[in-house]
């Protein structure tokens, strides 16, 4: 019988026990050993909950470990490049949650730490494995739309900052605001349709407007409602927008944790010459096209995938076969990270700027 292979979960919050955790029982070639918290209590409660593994407080333990093969981390982003180093120094393959790190400088140390250890350091950018996704990555790559020039993404939602005056408001913790929340998943699904086109210039702007006054701050809804702190801070962009210059074609893009419309707004354009997509986030797309002298528009079926499993599976899969690259691989995925700091920059500065090598 095939040996099992081993994981620890880093982090016993939201996205390890809606995702990670279910994904990993359900796939029948992994055992997970530890749940780490630093509220123990978390861990434990795992342990109860899903009916195996150790509760531990201080991650550590883990690398000690030689049984362990692999570990998600889905701790706060400060904390991604410090356990993930540390990580994959133990010689342990990782799964680290997006983004990858709360700033490009971090980044780049875990992508050094990585091949210098030769283990497997892949980011959770879990919409490069989804089937709407691939699909239109598919469709670009084969001419349908002609030639992409212009790609628009729009991540906007009424009176919506996840948690205010916790983590995600923290610069210090989170590294950023709507950009590296939300933003993240919408430019890393453009840079992966389109191949990854390296990026030329950036200019932006960012605004921390309607969260600033935390105990007054009005909303409808709150993601991570238990993490908010009237007494925190808040000191992280609630909007952005902007635009990118890459080799391929310009992105532009406006985000809003938080705006004075009620029209929320979740999608990517893809511009064509010959043919254009709007991609509903999370959902299907619709598709025109140019044929036999008339405009055509569709949304096609396909079969739909559960991504986070298929992200999952993925990285089991690539603990056996190491020699393998996976689309969300560090030495893919720093390109994200490249452009979201030069976007920051610009927005900082208020200049354009340009991106080196």
């Amino acid at each position: 019988m095939e040996k099992k292979i081993v994981v620890a979960i880093i982090g016993c919050g939201t996205i390890a026990n809606s995702q990670h955790i279910p994904a990993y029982l359900k796939n029948e070639d992994v055992e997970i050993k530890y749940f780490c918290d630093i509220i123990l209590e978390k861990a434990e409660a795992a342990v109860k909950k899903y009916g195996c593994g150790i509760a531990v407080q201080d991650y550590h333990e883990i690398l000690k470990d030689p049984e362990v093969d692999g570990v998600s981390i889905c701790t706060p982003n400060h904390m991604h490049s410090i356990i993930s180093i540390d990580c994959l120094n133990a010689k342990k393959h990782v799964l680290c949650e997006k983004p990858a790190a709360k700033n490009y400088e971090e980044a780049l140390k875990m992508q050094e730490a990585a091949h210098r250890n030769n283990c497997i350091l892949n980011i959770g950018v879990v919409n490069r494995f989804n089937n709407a996704v691939r699909t239109i990555k598919t469709m670009i790559d084969h001419g349908e739309l002609g030639k992409v020039h212009h790609v628009h993404v729009s991540f906007r939602a009424f009176r919506s900052i996840p948690g205010i005056g916790g983590a995600f408001t923290t610069k210090d913790i989170a590294g950023g605001g709507v950009l590296i929340d939300w933003g993240v998943h919408y430019l890393d699904i453009v840079m992966y349709c389109m191949s990854d086109p390296k990026p030329l210039t950036a200019s932006a702007e960012q605004f921390c407007v309607l969260g600033k006054d935390i105990p007054n701050y009005i909303y409808t809804s709150m993601w991570a409602e238990d993490t908010r702190n009237v007494q925190g801070v808040y000191d992280v962009d609630d909007s952005i927008t902007g635009l990118i210059r890459t080799k391929g074609p310009v992105i532009s893009f406006i985000g809003a944790w938080a705006q004075n419309v009620n029209v929320p707004e979740s999608y990517i354009d893809f511009l064509g010459d010959k043919g254009g997509i709007r991609l509903h986030y999370g959902e299907n797309f619709d598709l025109v096209v140019s044929k036999n002298g008339s405009l055509i528009q569709s949304t096609p079926i396909f079969k739909s995938n559960h991504h986070f499993i298929d992200e999952i599976n993925s990285f089991v899969d690539n603990i056996k076969h190491p020699e393998k690259r996976l689309p969300s691989h560090i030495d893919t995925v720093i390109i994200t990270a490249k452009m979201m700091q030069g976007i920051y920059d610009s927005a900082a500065s208020h200049k354009e700027i340009k991106f080196k090598n």
